[in-house]
């Protein structure tokens, strides 16, 4: 109970129905949750086992778990994950009410985009014109409000909308058949046995005695319909957020599932937390003058300990390109180690201009967001034949592996294969008796022989011996050793896998990795600045951030500027931002942008009027400000410099190494173990 604060405390000890506690910024929520959770067990008020606490992402349950451990020496057997893994557990434990597999697949975004695009071929719709991006995301749309396929295809009245219900129904009918699941199905599957199996539903009501949601205004519908039966039947829940902070709307969430908290719950108790321990008291006087700018919220009043602090400091620059140059004048001022400094930007497309600069300043720096390991061409490939190994109905990661390494195996043989396990209603492993291909179903019969012999390390040796994925990668070019380096760097998952849950399933860790996701495998400890999307810095700190753009159509973005509910989220998107500061906050805007080809001057950001005058210095800077700086941009077609991919170059700093790419005037470069990206007019860049 040390160190509590009054609210923190009082949130800790009661317990006698549902709770809301609304957690501004930086006001200790994860320690309060934790603890909650450590009281409530050594207070004999609930067993370990009849806990369920869900947070959103994988890195947050890890941490609470670690916190909760090191608090009570153990966690039990209490659940503590995310909802789609909570999702996941119910699935698995019920799967044959689903008529489900024992050995279903989980696919990937990736994995629905090409099911999307062959339904589309299949249907001799072209996918320039009804785009796949945007039928999965109706689709996904379509589940977490708890519409399925028939539904959707009878509410479709017109063009777009009749193309994605007929998509869905195939969509459907072909993961059925695979016995495979999207993320999306983890959630309204796991709801629809709860909704409409009551002896289901007993078990987890009185398995889940006391429940704990973080982060609840990031739920969506699904999301909100669990909870809300999960409770119930013992009415022990408790959930935390904060609507100031709901800015996923995009992905289905509802910030208006914590307002009406109180309605859906009558009896609940509303405990505020407003200390704020991350930020000086000038940056969170700017963050609520800003927010109390929104109507539909929770009134509250973050307010802090740390020290008065520095204004906000706002630099209005002539262009993109200058203010480029006042970061790297900022970053140089902070004089601090590169890893408190962060550079929060609306969109990615942003990002160009100010790479250019820290490229030409010489300043490393790091993207997250960026190519995720999981994602690579290799590894998928590698997943891609594990899957099939645990269950051979996936016919989408069949084809993906069938011809790879190349066998020879042609698009007419796999043309044929199609139309035969169509025409017997089999899957096309079942249907396979090609020569060609049945030494490729021999390899996977021989591999799932082995997999119930050897562990998850020595499988994946296999799998990379007998497939001849490691041999296509032994040429011993640049890109092949990377490529190799990655397929040998995923035996050093499944070994910490096996470390951490001992002797386990291949269906287990096929499971545990289709749970994770691109930012929690982001490690953030290098030293340099960090560039992220202000919806990708949500739950991160740092002492000095940098947020660009503040610029009408570019933030608040274009896309929300006709709409008073979008404008608050996009204003809640800059609250968030401003918070994740605790020493300094600066803030840029540009006269006139070159954004997407083209140049346009738009007004100053609406949210910059909005912080009170009073908490906000403001620097006008003139044109020619940092002339020193200005980055001269060769023109592509410019070739005095002759560098091309196979160079050997010679770096100051780096030392010798190789241009392996050429994206204009700037190279990627392998210095050693090393890659960097530099332009190719940088005075430390010669050639050898």
């Amino acid at each position: 109970m040390s160190g509590l604060n009054k609210e923190q405390h009082e949130a800790m000890v009661y317990n006698e129905g549902p709770l809301l506690i609304l957690a501004g910024a930086g006001s200790g929520k994860t320690r309060v949750l934790t603890e909650k959770i450590v009281y409530l067990v050594e207070n004999n008020l609930v067993l370990p086992e009849n806990i369920l606490a869900i947070t959103f992402t994988n890195k947050a349950a890890q941490e609470m778990r670690h916190r909760i451990k090191s608090r009570l020496g153990h966690t039990g057997y209490m659940q503590i994950s995310t909802f789609h893994a909570l999702g996941l557990k119910i699935i698995r434990e019920y799967h044959q009410l689903l008529k489900l597999n024992k050995n279903f697949t989980i696919i990937d975004s990736d994995d629905v985009l090409t099911v999307i695009k062959k339904i589309l071929k299949s249907m001799n719709l072209d996918p320039k014109h009804y785009s796949p991006y945007y039928i999965k995301e109706q689709i996904s749309n379509a589940k977490n409000n708890l519409i399925n396929a028939v539904t959707y295809n009878n509410l479709a009245k017109m063009g777009i909308d009749q193309v994605v219900g007929k998509v869905y129904l195939e969509y459907e009918a072909l993961l059925n058949k695979n016995h495979s699941l999207d993320f999306d199905d983890l959630l309204q599957l796991s709801y629809k046995l709860l909704k409409t199996n009551s002896e289901v539903l007993n078990y987890y009501q009185d398995k889940f005695k006391y429940i704990l949601v973080d982060e609840y205004q990031d739920t969506n519908m699904v999301q909100y319909e669990m909870v809300k039966i999960l409770s119930d039947k013992h009415k022990h829940l408790c959930v935390v957020g904060d609507s100031d902070q709901s800015i996923y709307s995009w992905r289905g969430a509802n910030y208006q599932n914590i307002l009406n908290f109180e309605k859906d719950f009558k009896d609940a108790k509303v405990i505020l937390l407003e200390q704020n321990y991350r930020s000086t008291e000038m940056i969170l006087k700017s963050a609520n003058s800003l927010i109390k700018h929104n109507q539909n919220r929770k009134d509250k009043n973050l307010w802090s300990s740390l020290g008065k602090g520095e204004p906000i400091q706002y630099y209005q620059l002539d262009n993109e390109i200058e203010e480029a140059n006042q970061i790297i004048k900022i970053i140089k001022e902070i004089n601090q180690p590169l890893s408190e400094i962060c550079v929060l930007y609306r969109t990615n497309a942003q990002s160009r201009i100010i790479e250019e600069a820290l490229l030409k300043a010489n300043i490393p720096y790091k993207i997250v967001g960026g190519f995720q390991f999981y994602n690579r061409s290799e590894i998928k490939d590698l997943i891609a034949y594990l899957k099939l190994i645990n269950n051979t109905y996936d016919d989408i990661s069949l084809l993906r592996v069938i011809n790879k390494p190349k066998r020879g195996i042609g698009s007419k043989s796999i043309e044929n294969l199609e139309m035969l396990a169509k025409e017997q209603n089999i899957s096309l492993f079942e249907a396979i008796n090609d020569k060609k291909l049945l030494q490729f179903k021999d390899i996977i019969i021989k591999l799932q022989t082995l997999a119930n012999e050897k562990t998850l390390t020595e499988l994946v040796e296999e799998i990379l011996e007998l497939t001849k994925l490691k041999e296509q990668y032994s040429n011993g070019t640049l890109e092949e050793n990377i490529r190799l380096e990655n397929l040998e760097e995923f035996k050093s998952i499944t070994t910490s896998f096996e470390e951490e849950y001992g002797s386990t399933t291949l269906a287990d860790f096929l499971n545990e990795i289709s749970l994770l996701t691109d930012f929690e495998n982001k490690t953030l400890d290098k030293d340099a600045v960090t560039l992220m999307t202000m919806h990708a810095a949500k739950g991160l700190e740092f002492n000095y951030v940098i947020i660009t753009g503040l610029e009408e159509s570019v933030f608040p973005h274009l896309k929300s500027l006709d709409n008073a509910e979008a404008i608050e989220e996009e204003r809640r998107l800059c609250y968030v931002a401003i918070t994740r500061a605790k020493k300094k906050c600066y803030l840029l805007s540009a006269k006139k942008r070159m954004l997407f080809g083209q140049t346009k001057s738009n007004l100053t950001s609406r949210f910059l009027k909005e912080i009170d005058n009073n908490l906000i210095e403001k620097h006008e800077l003139a044109t020619g400000f940092l002339k020193e700086l200005t980055i001269k941009k060769p023109k592509l077609t410019d070739n005095r410099h002759g560098y091309k991919i196979g160079d050997n170059v010679q770096h100051k700093i780096y030392g010798n190494g190789v241009i392996v790419e050429l994206k204009g005037y700037i190279a990627t470069i392998v210095f050693g173990k090393e890659i960097k990206k530099i332009l190719v007019t940088h005075t430390f860049l010669k050639k050898r």
